[in-house]
C-alpha cells in the first residue's frame, strides 16, 4: 500500500476514480478579499487544503479546481502545485461571459452568475462519480467518506432509466450560523433518506435564542436548530453535469438581463428532483462546518483549525507532506 506522508493513504486497488471539484472562483466580496488564498490553519493551510487532504484520505484521485483567470497564475504556484505528487490536477476557468449560445453579459453586470454557473464551466471535465464543494469553507473528514462511499455505492449497482444518482452531506443549521451576520442556507426537506427540495433562505440568523428566516415581505419564519442545511457539499454521477446547460439556458431566458441573479446548485438539484430525473440520497456529516462569511468569522476559524490539529485530526504542518512516501 502506497502513503502519503502526513496521514493520507494511498489505496493500491480503486473501485474508479473519483474526482473532487473545488469551486474556488468567488469575488469574497462580504470577507473583503480572496478566501480561498488565506492563510488561516495554524501552519498556514488555506481553507481548501483542509478540503483537497480530507479527500485524498477518503479515496478521491483528482481535483478540479474552479477559478478565475485573474489568479491563475497565483493560485497554480501557491495552491494548485502542493497536490500535484498525489492527485491529479486540473483547472476549469469561470468567467462572467462563459454562456451557452447566443446570450450576452448584461451591461454593468459584475456578480458570478453562481454555483450552479461555477460547476457548468466545468461540466466537459466531469466523466467519472465526482464531488463538488465550496473552497472557502471547512467540511471535515466524515464528509468526504461519506460521499465517496455513495459514490462507489452508485458505480457499482445500476441506476433506475433515465435517473441521475447523487448524494447530499448536509449539516445541522445551528453549526453553519455567523455571529457576525446574516448567512444564506438552502433548507432541505428529506423522505426516508433521500432529498425531497431544497430551498434557498436568504437572510438567516439568530435573534433573541431563536433561528429566524426573513422572508423577502419581511416575514419571519422560526428554523429548528437540527435542520438539514445544504452547504454545497454534494456528490454526482457524471450523467448530471450534462443537465447544466439545458437548465442554466432557461435560467438566462428569465433571468439573464438582470445584474445579481445567480444560477444556485441547490436550484438544479431540486428542479431535477421535481422533474423525476434525479435521486438524491441526503446524508447528515457529523464533522464539524466552519466557514468564513465575514472576515470578523475569521479568529473563531482559526482557533476552531488549530483545536483540531491539537487533538489529533490533522497533522502538523501537513500542506508540506503533500507527497507520496
Amino acid at each position: 500500500m502506497n502513503e502519503v506522508s502526513g496521514g493520507v493513504k494511498m489505496q493500491e486497488k480503486k473501485v474508479m476514480k473519483l474526482t473532487l471539484v473545488l469551486l474556488a472562483a468567488g469575488m469574497g466580496s462580504r470577507y473583503g478579499g480572496l478566501k480561498q488564498l488565506d492563510r488561516i490553519g495554524p501552519s498556514g493551510e488555506t481553507m481548501l487544503d483542509y478540503a483537497v487532504f480530507d479527500a485524498a484520505r477518503a479515496g478521491f484521485e483528482r481535483v478540479v479546481f474552479v477559478i478565475r483567470r485573474d489568479f491563475e497564475e497565483e493560485f497554480k504556484r501557491n495552491v494548485g502545485s502542493r497536490y500535484e505528487n498525489i492527485l491529479q490536477v486540473d483547472y476549469a476557468f469561470q468567467s462572467l461571459d462563459f454562456l451557452p449560445g447566443n446570450f450576452k453579459v448584461p451591461e454593468g453586470r459584475v456578480k458570478p452568475w453562481g454555483t450552479g454557473h461555477a460547476l457548468y464551466s466545468a461540466a466537459g471535465m466531469l466523466d467519472s462519480p465526482f464531488a463538488v464543494v465550496n473552497a472557502d469553507d471547512f467540511y471535515g473528514r466524515d464528509s468526504f467518506v461519506k460521499l465517496a462511499g455513495k459514490l462507489r455505492e452508485f458505480a457499482g449497482s445500476p441506476a433506475e432509466k433515465g435517473v441521475i444518482r447523487g448524494v447530499i452531506c448536509a449539516f445541522p443549521l445551528k453549526k453553519t450560523l455567523s455571529e457576525n451576520g446574516s448567512v444564506s442556507r438552502g433548507v432541505c426537506s428529506i423522505r426516508d433518506g433521500l432529498l425531497t427540495g431544497v430551498i434557498e433562505h436568504t437572510e438567516i440568523f439568530r435573534e433573541n435564542g431563536r433561528i429566524v428566516s426573513v422572508a423577502g415581505d419581511g416575514g419571519k419564519q422560526e428554523l429548528p436548530e437540527d435542520q438539514l442545511v445544504s452547504m454545497n457539499c454534494w456528490g454526482f454521477m457524471p450523467e448530471f453535469a450534462g443537465e447544466l446547460e439545458e437548465l442554466f439556458t432557461g435560467f438566462l431566458r428569465e433571468h439573464g438581463n438582470e445584474l445579481k441573479s445567480e444560477f444556485y446548485l441547490p436550484f438544479v438539484v431540486d428542479h431535477l428532483i421535481h422533474r423525476g430525473r434525479a435521486a438524491v440520497s441526503a446524508v447528515a456529516s457529523s464533522s464539524p462546518w466552519f466557514g468564513i462569511t465575514y472576515h470578523e468569522d475569521r479568529d473563531y476559524v482559526a482557533s476552531a483549525l488549530k483545536k483540531l490539529t491539537e487533538e489529533g485530526e490533522y497533522p502538523a504542518d501537513f500542506i508540506n507532506g503533500f507527497k507520496r512516501g
